[in-house]
């Protein structure tokens, strides 16, 4: 009789659904999962930490649309994946975890003492969308399913699923076993808007003075970056994004309103009669879409379009609700604007755009300032805008750190969608090293590059060896101040802020555990097999960049910038501003 191990079943009902890579390290407690992989032709991608894994499965899935899938053994593994849990699930990305477990005779509950055994599936349960055990044979395949559904409902996220080591090595009969196709256990099309729901939609936006279209991360999970910029030119709306959406359009596009020009960004939410809102919450970072930095609700009427339908009216009030995905949502709706007159205003709307226009450019020449400023090290401003300059326009960007990430997204320009990679929701730390390994593993032939603050390299330094290892050509700047600099200008700030603006700073005795010794990313890397190189003056960051591109080889700048010039960040108190509740309510 032939017989089948519950990983066997697990990797073919994978391949079934189109997945291609997996991302995890490997363990004896889910043998029968891994070796099973090779078996079906999926590719089994290794870092050096299970965080770094679901970091890499979050990001393939942001940047592909794809289904990112990972995997972490029992016990310490699991442990060591919770924090790029947290992370995924809160930043929207869609994920699946399988982690393995203690045999299933030892486990929930624990019989006392078990070793590498916590409860994960409950630990896991809160910070995910859906945690769950197959904790006999039998449920494997109905789990695995429920799994894949829930991992294609709603709003992206997390969904693990646990199966005993017992279970996933062991050899069961495969007589009887039926493993169904997705399309008969989960929705395989697109979830549609109501027909009169997009009429009204279409009746409002012809309708309004002038309208905006507000793109959340929902845009880019749906893949509907065209669709959104044939309805943005059709109504001639502005559109402003959510930080976790920035590469949903070309900066360059007269309708942009970029996000590092943060006074347009709320000159044009104010001026806006009418917001068209795709897959956002209006959350944090979005000002809760409250005044003053978006128009009183009375006075703005609100679209509001998402899969998720908790959402819908949750922190901005809304006119018209609709549960929907976003593609789907605005196919429909170029088909009902096509059908229609033009609306009677976009005479004024395009005079409006050109007044935005000179807006950008005057926006543009205040971060020029910085950019141009001389130092004796490197300005941190030029890092971005250097890259800009060498990269083609489809080269993903990167951006971790503290102040780095802040550096790099305002002198960074989006030119092509699904080309920027962070964690906005979170600003997790290190993330960014196998985000950036991700990447290169979805587009093999597009330039990868991470800007980095050597506070966070220093998380997750031990991957570069994953990326020499798995032939991963991408290149790290490592922005090296050697001071947690965000949190030092805070401290400094509240201790003395007189002294610190006019003299750049307090003595090292009077801060708290803010500076830190120095590490040769450089010379790390090549004892990794990568190639190092070192940069201090602003002259030299080009060149070093063209050596690495020309290499064809994992590359790690370790870039000396001027540690006060880096402390002080444009928009930070912009950051801190936005962490208060908007209008003192």
């Amino acid at each position: 009789m032939d017989s089948i191990s519950g990983g066997a079943v697990i990797a073919r009902m994978l391949r079934a659904e189109g997945v291609e890579v997996v991302f995890g390290i490997i363990d004896g407690s889910y043998f029968g999962l891994y070796a099973s992989l090779r078996d079906v032709g999926i590719r089994l991608v290794t870092p050096r930490h299970e965080t770094s894994a679901v970091h890499m499965a979050g990001a393939y899935a942001r940047v592909t649309g794809k289904l990112g899938v990972c995997i972490a053994s029992n016990g310490p593994g699991a442990a060591n994946a919770l924090a790029g849990v947290a992370v995924e699930n809160g930043e929207g990305n869609r994920v699946l975890l399988i982690t393995s477990w203690r045999r299933a005779a030892i486990v929930n509950p624990d019989r006392g003492g078990t070793y590498q055994y916590f409860d994960q599936v409950a630990a896991i349960r809160p910070m995910s969308k859906s945690s769950e055990a197959a904790e006999s044979f039998d449920r494997v395949p109905e789990l695995t399913r429920r799994a894949l559904r829930r991992c294609r409902i709603g709003r992206p996220g997390v969904v693990h699923l646990c199966v005993p080591e017992d279970i996933v090595n062991g050899a069961f009969p495969e007589t009887g076993l039926s493993l169904t196709p997705p399309e008969r256990y989960r929705r395989t099309v697109r979830s549609a808007a109501p027909e009169a729901l997009v009429r009204e939609a279409a009746e409002r936006l012809l309708q309004a003075d002038l309208p905006m279209i507000h793109a959340g991360s929902g845009v880019l999970h749906a893949r509907a970056t065209a669709e959104l910029l044939e309805v943005a030119e059709a109504l001639q709306a502005p559109v402003t994004t959510s930080w976790a959406a920035r590469d949903v359009i070309d900066e360059r596009s007269e309708l942009s309103i970029p996000m590092n020009l943060l006074e347009l960004n709320t000159r044009v939410r104010n001026d806006a009669d009418l917001v068209l809102a795709l897959g956002t919450r209006f959350g944090e970072t979005d000002w809760w879409g409250k005044p003053p930095y978006w128009r009183s609700s009375d006075e703005q009427q609100l679209i509001q379009v998402d899969l998720d339908e908790d959402v819908l009216g949750q922190n901005k009030p809304v006119d018209v609700a609709v549960v929907a995905d976003i593609q789907s949502f605005l196919s429909a709706l170029i088909s009902e604007l096509k059908a229609r007159s033009a609306s009677p205003g976009l005479s004024q709307r395009r005079a409006k755009l050109e007044e935005y226009a000179a807006a950008k450019q005057e926006g543009y020449a205040v971060l020029g300032e910085m950019l141009e400023r001389e130092t004796e090290l490197v300005n941190s401003a030029r890092v971005a805008r250097v890259c800009r300059d060498i990269f083609d326009d489809d080269a993903v960007l990167v951006a971790d750190g503290g102040n780095a990430a802040v550096w790099a997204n305002m002198f960074h320009e989006v030119r092509a969608p699904h080309s920027m990679l962070s964690t906005f929701k979170f600003g997790m730390l290190g993330a960014g090293v196998a985000q950036t390994l991700a990447a290169k593993v979805a587009f093999p032939k597009r330039a990868v590059y991470c800007i980095i603050g050597d506070g966070a390299m220093g998380f997750h330094s031990q991957e570069v060896e994953t990326a020499v290892r798995n032939d991963l050509p991408v290149i790290f700047l490592v922005l090296c101040d050697r001071q947690w600099g965000m949190v030092k200008v805070n401290q400094e700030i509240t201790l003395d802020p007189q002294k610190t603006l006019t003299e750049g700073g307090l003595p090292a005795e009077q801060t708290i555990n803010t500076d830190l010794g120095e590490t040769r990313f450089d010379l790390l890397a090549e004892s990794m097999g990568a190639v190092g190189e070192r940069v201090s003056r602003n002259q030299d960051l080009e060149p070093a960049i063209r050596r690495c591109i020309e290499s064809g080889r994992v590359c790690v700048i370790h870039v000396d910038v001027d540690p006060v010039v880096h402390k002080f960040a444009p928009h930070l108190a912009d950051f801190k501003q936005m962490h208060l509740e908007p209008g003192g309510a």
